[in-house]
């Protein structure tokens, strides 16, 4: 253990354990497992890999993502490509995407599924024994590969298992606070063991950020309540990293409501994987009402389509007593819905409901932040020797994130992270962190910290954490005006200066969790509301209700960085261009057609 004396005069004496490390992994997710695999696959030592989890392992927020991960396989269809992947992705972002990142992805992901069936991951098979693939909304073509409906539980767990006959090190339970940076380059990073109280300093060479997103800052959410809290942004905006497209928040269209579920499943994905293989939505009056949305798509449109459909007929009366619409699939024989979607045919069976026989009760809930972190080709930020993926990192989808892509841009990016890493630590000589300068920055943070254990201020941490929530859902929802994302500003800055007075725990307890939570929310929630108050238009996931046109003028990225006072700073950057390969895909004018699968 190290300590040191007083940091200018502050008592106690932070005392902590250092670590090190050449790449220290944040997030232990699907992104933040395959990087470190491919780190060790090109001859980095294991010992000098360390992934760090905030749960335990294995429960990482992967395991959520149940309906499927995108490659163009061609089982199905084989005229699919990876331009035609790349070209749907495009089309369903609005054109706000990194066509560079896009391409990393779908040209990489067929070779990256048969790598996982390789390795073991139990993907559903066709009748000849291929790889299997079902139809994902907006997707010309049946791309998605899926083990049943639990691709990410299956996933993580071929993942895990390969780090483990790699013998990557890693530790669970670990909350890490602050990136350490000095003179634009990342030292290591700091943070709390959950289940001792401990602190931790890890001195690394490079740190990459898997950390996942920000929709947990909604009151209606997909995730678990103490994941993607938007811890990922957060600490690399800290660290001095530029952050983009934090306006796009892709809400789902179907997330479990009603009072039958009860609370703990209000929010919870009902994956798109059940309109994949069929399902329909019928509002109150048992209409079957994407036929006036989208004739041709119907019911696997667009995400955002699709959710503001449903929004829309529960705004105008025609939802369901609990502010839902129904989804039906008991068309279907119940043995392939077993056979196809087990774990939500388990779970409504569970809850009381036959899908094979009656409709479940759905309604929009926050997803996926198709906002993140600016970074190169090689996903590094703008702080040296500080990389972002996952749903950390901007760039792959746009204004709307295509289904089926999460999972694949967790595999394609952490094996490009993982390949550059490991050529920058065998090419550069970069010269040693130096003992006095971490451990003055890590001393400072941790002291900060000790502070924050003692406060017995007059405000709860876990309440204002809700009252964010309620915030975000009321102001940069589904919908949103100027006026509402101005007002949702203010009561920001008022619950800032409550979360100058909160009542915390020890570095154990619950209190002391939402408190850390709490301080990278304020900041990625302020990104948010400003983004989506700069950008006047309605394009993809982002529709202001005061400027519902798409404006040609606004196919720009928006980037916040922080200014010289440490306040927000907003610019344009303009987009690339894709290939040609995919400019002719596009061309093409690939769509997909619905009344394929009726």
């Amino acid at each position: 253990m190290e300590s040191d004396r007083p940091v200018d005069g502050a008592s106690p004496e932070p005392t902590y354990e250092t670590v090190d490390v050449s790449v220290l992994v944040i997030g232990a997710g699907a992104a933040g497992a395959r990087a470190a695999i491919e780190l060790v696959q090109q001859g980095v030592d294991p010992e000098d890999v360390l992934v760090i989890g905030k749960r335990g392992h294995g429960d990482a927020h992967t395991t959520w993502a149940r309906g499927g991960i995108n490659g163009a396989l061609g089982t199905q269809d084989p005229e699919d490509d990876w331009t035609i992947h790349a070209a749907d992705t495009l089309k369903e972002g609005h054109f706000l995407n990194d066509p560079g990142k896009v391409e990393t992805v779908t040209q990489r992901m067929p070779r990256l599924l048969r790598e996982l069936d390789d390795w073991g991951m139990a993907f559903s098979r066709t009748a000849d024994g291929d790889i299997d693939q079902r139809y994902f909304g907006a997707q010309s073509f049946r791309r998605t590969a899926f083990a049943g409906d639990y691709t990410g539980e299956s996933l993580l767990k071929t993942l895990v298992a390969k780090a483990q006959s790699l013998s990557i090190p890693y530790r669970e339970n670990v909350f890490i606070s602050r990136v350490l940076t000095e003179d634009g380059r990342a030292l290591g990073a700091v943070g709390v063991d959950l289940d001792t109280g401990d602190f931790l300093a890890f001195r690394a060479d490079t740190a990459v950020l898997a950390a996942g997103g920000y929709t947990s800052l909604y009151d209606r959410h997909s995730s678990q309540d103490d994941e993607n809290t938007g811890d990922g942004p957060a600490l690399a905006y800290e660290a001095g990293a530029r952050l983009m497209d934090m306006e796009f928040v892709q809400f789902h269209p179907t997330g479990m409501v009603g009072d039958r579920y009860g609370e703990e499943w209000d929010g919870r994905l009902v994956t798109e994987a059940v309109r994949g293989d069929g399902g329909r939505l019928y509002n109150s009056e048992g209409e079957r009402f994407m036929e006036r949305y989208s004739p041709d798509q119907m019911e696997l449109d667009a995400r955002d389509v699709v959710a503001r459909a449903i929004d829309r007929e529960v705004r105008e009366g025609r939802g369901t007593e609990n502010g839902g619409v129904y989804l039906d699939i008991s068309h279907r024989e119940r043995e392939y819905i077993e056979e196809r979607l087990p774990r939500m045919y388990e779970r409504f069976a569970d809850l009381g409901v036959d899908m094979a026989t009656e409709p479940v009760e759905v309604a929009p809930t926050a997803h996926y932040g198709m906002g993140g972190v600016v970074v190169d080709e090689h996903s590094e930020t703008d702080v040296d020797g500080l990389y972002a993926i996952g749903e950390t990192m901007a760039g792959v989808h746009g204004a709307n994130r295509l289904g089926g892509n999460s999972l694949a841009e967790t595999i394609a990016f952490g094996e490009a992270a993982g390949e550059a890493i490991a050529d920058r630590l065998a090419g550069e000589d970069r010269p040693a962190v130096g003992d006095d300068q971490f451990h003055r920055l890590a001393r400072h943070h941790l002291a900060d910290l000790t502070t924050l254990a003692g406060s017995d201020g007059s405000e709860d941490p876990e309440v204002l954490f809700d009252e964010l929530r309620g915030l975000m859902g009321a102001h940069a929802g589904i919908l949103r005006d100027g006026e509402g994302l101005v007002e949702g500003l203010a009561e920001l800055e008022a619950l800032r200066e409550r979360a100058g007075d909160l009542a915390v725990g020890d570095p154990t307890s619950r209190s002391f969790e939402f408190a850390l939570n709490l301080g990278f929310a304020l900041t990625v929630t302020e990104a948010v509301l400003r983004g989506a108050a700069e950008r006047a238009e309605s394009r993809g996931a982002h529709y202001r209700t005061d400027h519902p046109e798409t404006d040609d003028g606004w196919r720009r990225n928006i980037v916040i960085e922080r200014d010289s006072v440490g306040g927000m700073h907003l610019s344009t950057t303009a987009v690339g261009s894709p290939s040609q390969a995919v400019q002719t895909a596009l061309d093409a004018g690939y769509e997909l057609n619905y009344h394929q699968l009726e």
